[in-house]
């Protein structure tokens, strides 16, 4: 779907309602991981030089309609202001007269933040009525929220129903770009690196992506179901048994459609695994069958070689999810392989959020990719091919 954004439209001197996503961790009551403020700046500053009045709105947590001072956007206006180098005027509310008033009194690039949207309760109903009380603040719709664009809330689908133009931010379009036509039509070879806990959570991503990937490369916990539908023992390890027919669905299709799909070829396995205290017991590498007892916790070194050596070779990388428990140092070895060989190789790098963007960042290889995406549950719905109500609610071209 090819949409507006805010480079196709003239919102000079006009109210404008941005969605972002700063939904940040906060701790000690300042913001611990600004990358989510540092990824909406482009935006905000576009709309500011424009000379538009920015009224921006976000959630944070899951306050649950009510409002609770430690969801407060506080934290973020100051982060903000801080990054912008001007003030950035916190509103009291979301809606309501007196910040009716507050957005009324804006000159042209100021910036304003509305207090979390999720403070009511007609924020997540997607209600008609709270999303018309947000339109009265604006004039012009901008949605540059990634991380929520797969949410049918009033910030996110129901406020556009009610301004004109509605439009995305200079985010979105990147993030629609580089998940999209990048991987539409890949330059080839086109590497997908797929990992996490469950078959049944990526599925249709594998089904989607098999239909363009020349090599599709399974790891985390999702690989032991498909080492069952291979006939091979995992031991302890996290599977999903019932999902075996998915597992080997897919190994058929990759087989028809000429897809090279590579699982571990090895596996690191532990006894005793305590994530909370980030402690393992035992440990040995296991080639084909884990024994019972041993729980499998990383990719093994032959399997890192395979694969680092068909991420060098690809053109176009996409990775979505660790190849074990990578936030525990003796089980990291196989995730951190592979983000290193994704930050040294030549073609272009897509990290498709979540989990994948942690574990990049905790290894020191972020500088070095080409892209990494804000969305979490966003980027797994888009890659499957689902509409994004966030997205389809924005004017097409």
């Amino acid at each position: 779907m090819a949409i507006q954004s805010i480079q196709d439209v003239n919102l000079t001197g006009k109210r404008v309602l941005v969605r972002c996503d700063f939904n940040v961790p906060l701790k000690d009551g300042a913001v611990s991981d600004d990358s989510r403020i540092v990824a909406a700046l482009p935006t905000i500053q576009h709309l500011m030089e424009q000379g538009a009045r920015v009224v921006l709105c976000s959630h944070l947590g899951r306050p649950k309609g009510e409002r609770k001072e430690e969801f407060s956007l506080a934290p973020v206006a100051a982060s903000l202001a801080g990054k912008l180098r001007r003030p950035v005027f916190l509103l009291s509310d979301c809606i309501g007269p007196d910040v009716e008033r507050a957005v009324d009194a804006l000159s042209d690039g100021d910036v304003a933040l509305l207090e979390n949207v999720r403070f009511h309760a007609g924020e997540t109903d997607n209600d008609p009525a709270f999303a018309a009380e947000l339109a009265k603040l604006a004039d012009a719709y901008v949605n540059d929220a990634f991380g929520t664009a797969h949410r049918a809330h009033a910030s996110t689908a129901g406020v556009a129903a009610h301004l004109s133009p509605c439009v995305c931010g200079l985010l979105i379009e990147k993030e629609l770009a580089y998940l999209g036509e990048k991987t539409a039509s890949p330059e080839r070879p086109f590497t997908v690196i797929l990992g996490g806990a469950k078959v049944s959570d990526k599925i249709k991503v594998i089904d989607s992506l098999l239909e363009k990937a020349d090599t599709i490369i399974i790891g985390g916990a999702m690989a032991y179901t498909f080492a069952l539908a291979e006939g091979r023992k995992v031991g302890e390890s996290l599977s999903e048994p019932d999902h075996i027919p998915t597992a080997q669905a897919a190994l058929d299709k990759a087989a028809a459609k000429g897809v090279k799909f590579l699982l571990p070829l090895d596996n690191l396995a532990v006894k005793d695994l305590d994530f909370g205290a980030g402690t393992v017991g035992d440990s040995q590498y296991f080639e084909g069958n884990i024994e019972d007892g041993w729980e499998g916790v990383d990719i093994g070194p032959k399997s890192i070689e395979l694969f680092k050596a068909e991420v060098a070779a690809a053109k176009t990388v996409l990775w979505n999810g660790p190849m074990g428990i990578f936030e525990i140092d003796a089980c990291n070895k196989g995730t951190f392989a592979v983000a290193e060989t994704i930050a040294q190789s030549d073609g272009t790098s897509i990290i498709g959020g979540g989990d994948s963007v942690k574990a990049i960042k905790m290894s020191g290889h972020s500088d070095n990719v080409t892209f990494m995406s804000t969305g979490g549950g966003a980027s797994l719905e888009f890659l499957e091919g689902k509409t994004l109500p966030g997205i389809a609610a924005l004017d097409q071209k």
